[in-house]
C-alpha cells in the first residue's frame, strides 16, 4: 500500500478543520447517509475545542485517494500546546501550511513551521479563504516567502508548491483563479500531496520498531499506544520489548492493531512500515517509549519537549462553599486525576507544594493551564488555584526569565491605547507596519511575567477588536517587576445572599462581578474598585421596611455584572488572592477571608 503522512499547520481560525472536513467528504470517508456528511468541524471532537475554536489535542485521521492512503495529523495551532506539536511532527513526512488569504502568516504558524522545517518536512503552502472580501493572496504569498527565508535551514526548503483554496466549499487551484465560482474540487491538493510529500522511509524486512507519539483511552480496550511504524511489520499476538531510550522496561504481547480510516479506527491483522497505527495490550505505556522486536537491543531517542514556562498553585477548595458543587473534591482525587493527565499531556509537570497543602502545576503558558482547569471542572472536579507565576532559571550566576514575542494586529485608532499599556509593561517595540486595510501590526519583545493580565486588558480597551498572539523566544536576564497595574477589589464583609439594594452602593464604587440573589461569603471578591485600594462592602444588606415608598426605590436599574472567563480570572488575581473553580461557579476570593487576618498579614509585611 502506498502511504503519505502529512501534518497540518495553521493558525487558529485559518480554516484547517473545514478543509480537512472536505478532504474526508470528497474521498468518501463517510457513506452518503452518514451524519458527518452534513457536519462541519468534524475533527474538533472535544467540546472545549468547539467552543474555543482551537485544536488542543493532535488527532489522526486518514483518507484514501486513488490507491494511496493519506494519514492526516492535525497539529494544535497554539504555542502553549508545543508539547502536542513536538510529538505529532515525529509521525509526519510533510506538512500542509494553511494561511488565511487576508490575515497572512501569524506567530503561532511561525512556531509550528519552525518545528516542521527543523524536522526537514516537505511543505505545501495552502492560501485559504481566497473568497474573503479583504483577501490579498499575492501579498500573503510574499509574506509566506519572507517567513521561509527567515526560518529555512537550507535552500531546498525555499522551493515549495502553492495552492489556492476555498476551504468551506472544498475547492482548490494550482494558480490563483480568475473566477472562484467555477465548479472544481480538491483534486489539485490531493495530486500535489502525492507528487510532493515523500513516502515514509523505513524498510519492510527489518525487525519492527515504533516510537509512541500519542495515546488514547477507551473503557473497553484500555490504553492505545499510537505511533508511526519506523521499520518492519507487526502482527496481533507478536511479542515486543518496551524501551525508554536505552533502558528496557519489559516485554509485552500485542493484543489488537488498529489503523485510521476516515475518523474511525479499523482493526487490522498487520501494521506495515510507514503507517500510523494504534496498539492495545502494552502495560504502563508512555509517550516517548519505543516498542521493538525482541532482536533489537536499544530504543529510539525520546521526544524532546520544551520546558514549562509558568507554574501555578493547585489545591483542594477550602472556601466556605467547598463541596457544594463538585463530585471530586479531595486532595487524593485531584492528585490521581493530575497524574493521569500527565501521561498524555506531556508539557505538564507536577510537584508537591513546598509551603504545605496542594501541588505546583507547571505548563507552557496561561492557556495551557486554563484549558486543563476548564476540562477538570467539566468532569466534576472542584479546586482552587493561585496567581500564575513564571518559572525563572539561573544561567551563569544570573537569574533569567522567559520572554515572548508578542504580535498585535489592531485598527489604527487603538494604537495609542496599546502603546501606552505596553509601555507600562516594559514591552520593547521591534517592528510596526500598517497594511492597505488600515490594520496595524506591531511586534514587541516582552517578559512573560509582564504579559500576564494583558490579554484581558487589551480585549476591554480595544472592545474586542485586537488580534493578539505570542510565542516564547527564550530566556533573558530578569527585569524588575512592573508596579501594580490592576485596580483594587470590592470584598464581601458578610456571608449571605446579595441584594439589589446593596449592589446599588457597589455601582457607585466600581464594577460588580456578581448580580443580585448570589450566595456570597466573607472575603469573597464581588467587584472591581474604581481606585487602587481594596474596600470591604456588605452586599447582603436589605432595606429597612417602612410604609412609605419613594420613587427612588422603583427606579433602581443595576448594570449587568462583569462576567470573567476562567482565563480572565487567572489574569486578574493577585498574590494574596485565589480563584475557586467548581463545575458551576468561578469565584474570586482573598487567601485570608477574615479582615483581621488580612490586616495582621499586612502589618507583618
Amino acid at each position: 500500500m502506498d502511504i503519505r503522512n502529512i501534518a497540518i499547520i495553521a493558525h487558529v481560525d485559518h480554516g484547517k478543520t473545514t478543509l480537512v472536513d472536505w478532504m474526508l467528504k470528497q474521498t468518501h470517508a463517510f457513506r452518503e447517509n452518514q451524519a458527518e456528511m452534513q457536519q462541519t468541524t468534524i475533527l474538533d471532537s472535544n467540546d472545549l475545542e468547539r467552543e474555543k475554536g482551537i485544536t488542543i489535542l493532535a488527532k489522526n485521521t486518514a483518507v484514501f485517494y486513488n490507491d494511496t492512503k493519506i494519514n492526516i495529523i492535525d497539529t494544535p495551532g497554539h504555542a502553549d500546546f508545543s508539547g502536542e506539536v513536538e510529538r505529532v511532527i515525529h509521525m509526519a513526512d510533510g506538512a500542509l501550511l494553511i494561511v488565511d488569504a487576508a490575515e497572512g502568516p501569524l506567530p503561532q504558524t511561525h512556531f509550528v513551521l519552525q518545528k516542521a522545517l527543523n524536522y526537514n518536512l516537505k511543505i505545501i503552502v495552502v492560501i485559504n479563504k481566497i473568497d474573503r472580501k479583504d483577501a490579498r493572496p499575492r501579498e500573503v504569498l510574499r509574506e509566506v516567502e519572507e517567513l521561509f527565508l527567515h526560518l529555512a535551514n537550507h535552500e531546498d526548503q525555499l522551493h515549495f508548491p502553492v495552492l489556492y483554496t476555498i476551504g468551506k466549499e472544498g475547492k482548490a487551484w494550482n494558480n490563483l483563479p480568475s473566477d472562484p465560482s467555477e465548479p472544481v474540487d480538491l483534486s489539485p491538493l490531493f495530486e500535489t500531496i502525492l507528487s510532493t510529500i515523500p513516502r515514509p522511509q523505513g524498510e519492510q524486512d527489518k525487525p519492527f520498531m515504533l516510537l509512541v507519539s500519542s495515546m488514547d483511552f477507551d473503557p473497553y480496550k484500555g490504553t492505545y499506544a499510537i505511533g508511526k511504524v519506523i521499520q518492519g511489520t507487526l502482527r496481533a499476538g507478536d511479542t515486543v520489548n518496551q524501551w525508554m531510550e536505552n533502558e528496557r522496561l519489559g516485554t509485552c504481547k500485542v493484543e489488537h492493531i488498529y489503523t485510521s480510516k476516515g475518523l474511525e479506527r479499523e482493526e487490522v491483522s498487520i501494521g506495515i512500515t510507514g503507517d500510523i497505527i494504534a496498539i492495545t495490550g502494552v502495560p504502563d505505556v508512555r509517550i516517548g517509549q519505543t516498542l521493538a522486536h525482541c532482536e533489537i537491543q536499544t530504543g529510539l531517542p525520546k521526544i524532546a519537549i520544551e520546558e514549562p514556562t509558568m507554574k501555578i498553585l493547585f489545591q483542594p477548595n477550602t472556601s466556605p462553599f467547598a463541596g457544594r458543587d463538585g463530585t471530586f473534591v479531595t486532595a487524593r482525587q485531584l492528585q490521581e486525576r493530575i497524574e493521569k493527565e500527565k501521561i498524555t499531556n506531556v508539557g505538564l509537570k507536577i510537584e508537591e507544594n513546598p509551603d504545605g497543602n496542594g501541588f505546583l502545576l507547571s505548563g507552557r503558558g496561561e492557556l495551557h493551564l486554563a484549558i486543563l482547569f476548564e476540562q477538570l471542572r467539566r468532569e466534576g472536579y472542584e479546586f482552587q488555584v493561585g496567581k500564575p507565576e513564571v518559572i525563572t532559571k539561573e544561567i551563569e550566576g544570573v537569574q533569567h526569565e522567559p520572554f515572548e514575542e508578542l504580535t498585535i494586529e489592531i485598527p489604527k485608532e487603538y494604537i495609542g491605547v496599546i502603546t501606552e499599556e505596553l509601555g507600562k509593561r516594559k514591552g520593547e517595540l521591534l517592528d510596526t507596519k500598517t497594511d492597505e486595510r488600515s490594520i496595524t501590526r506591531m511586534i514587541y519583545k516582552i517578559s512573560s511575567k509582564n504579559l500576564i493580565g494583558f490579554r484581558g486588558d487589551m480585549l476591554t480597551k480595544t472592545r474586542g477588536n485586537g488580534l493578539f498572539a505570542s510565542r516564547m523566544i527564550g530566556y533573558f536576564p530578569e527585569e524588575p517587576p512592573v508596579k501594580h497595574l490592576r485596580n483594587g477589589v470590592l470584598i464581601a464583609t458578610e456571608s449571605g445572599v446579595s441584594t439589589s439594594y446593596a449592589l446599588e452602593t457597589v455601582q457607585g464604587r466600581g464594577k460588580a462581578l456578581i448580580g443580585p440573589g448570589v450566595d456570597v461569603y466573607e472575603g469573597m471578591i464581588i467587584g472591581i474598585n474604581n481606585r487602587q485600594e481594596d474596600i470591604e462592602i456588605n452586599v447582603t444588606k436589605t432595606k429597612k421596611l417602612t410604609n412609605v415608598r419613594s420613587n427612588a426605590e422603583i427606579a433602581t436599574v443595576l448594570e449587568p455584572p462583569l462576567e470573567l472567563s476562567l482565563e480572565q480570572c487567572l489574569d486578574f488575581i493577585e498574590d494574596d488572592e485565589l480563584l475557586e473553580v467548581t463545575p458551576n461557579h468561578l469565584r474570586l476570593r482573598k487567601k485570608l477571608l477574615k479582615k483581621v487576618d488580612r490586616e495582621r498579614a499586612n502589618r507583618h509585611h
